[in-house]
């Protein structure tokens, strides 16, 4: 019998598997050839994670799992699976590969990436030009509607010469998780968000923003701007459970406003910079 892991995970992304044994074309039905797609999922550790700990980034290390080849109701159950879901699971191993032998999901957040987008927003390059002034290599503010209510965690990384900042969040090799975490701890609610990471093509940073409301008119205004998928152009009057259809809410909660810089209180109290997603993004 295969060995199996069983948890709560949360399905990062999907990818083309690597052709890691250089052979394109090995496998079989249950092992997935080198051209097959694959999950990447990161488990959800059994408690709070100390961030000062040596090993507290291992604790999110990824694990990968195939996309393809299920039969049946798995397969529409794996086949409906987007970056950015929870599931609990359980993962049977054969030869070192992981498969879904169970898979049901629990809470349906998103995660979007960009690469070398045009038109970054004010909020993030400001926010970075005052990061690099600090000499500091991240920072983070809080994004704010046109209420002055929080709408958004905004962390800044930089990207410089040797390195593929993007690459490694991508892949999960630095980890986002914590950073979602720390949202819903301070959000005190484990609703579903909407999490984009972007690179500006003119720009030296990469963005991870977690919109704390997946279905409203934030998330739509930066699905929109960056071509990730429906947004406020695809109608307000839709439920928003896929790719296909978009969530309504009302318009007048679009803008950002930052704050915080420290990064330590996602609520913070400095209202003096305005931006304005509409106008901006």
């Amino acid at each position: 019998m295969d060995p199996t892991t069983s948890g709560r995970f949360r399905v990062h992304d999907r990818r083309q598997r690597p052709d890691i044994d250089g052979d394109p074309d090995a496998g079989t039905n249950s092992t997935p050839t080198a051209d097959a797609e694959e999950f990447v999922l990161v488990e959800f550790p059994d408690g709070p994670v100390d961030p000062t700990t040596p090993d507290a980034e291992d604790r999110y290390d990824p694990l990968y799992a195939a996309a393809e080849g299920y039969e049946d109701d798995l397969a529409d159950a794996v086949d409906g699976l987007r970056p950015g879901f929870v599931v609990d699971a359980t993962l049977a191993w054969t030869d070192g590969s992981a498969r879904f032998r169970e898979v049901e999901v629990v809470r349906e957040t998103r995660f979007r990436f960009a690469d070398d987008v045009e038109g970054m927003f004010e909020a993030a390059v400001e926010t970075w030009e005052q990061i690099r002034a600090e000499g500091e290599p991240v920072g983070s503010i809080t994004t704010r509607s046109n209420d002055g209510d929080p709408n958004g965690a905004l962390y800044l990384f930089a990207d410089g010469p040797g390195g593929d900042t993007f690459e490694e969040v991508r892949s999960g090799r630095l980890p986002v998780e914590p950073l979602v975490a720390r949202v819903n701890d301070s959000r005190e609610d484990d609703d579903p968000r909407e999490v984009f990471v972007l690179r500006p093509a003119a720009h030296e940073f990469v963005a991870v923003y977690v919109v704390f409301d997946r279905d409203g008119v934030l998330a739509q205004t930066v699905r929109d701007t960056y071509d990730l998928g429906p947004g406020l152009a695809a109608g307000l009057d839709a439920s928003y459970p896929t790719d296909d259809d978009s969530g309504g809410d009302d318009l007048g909660g679009g803008d950002f406003r930052g704050d915080d810089l420290d990064g330590d209180d996602l609520d913070g109290e400095n209202k003096d910079d305005d931006f304005d997603a509409l106008d901006r993004l």
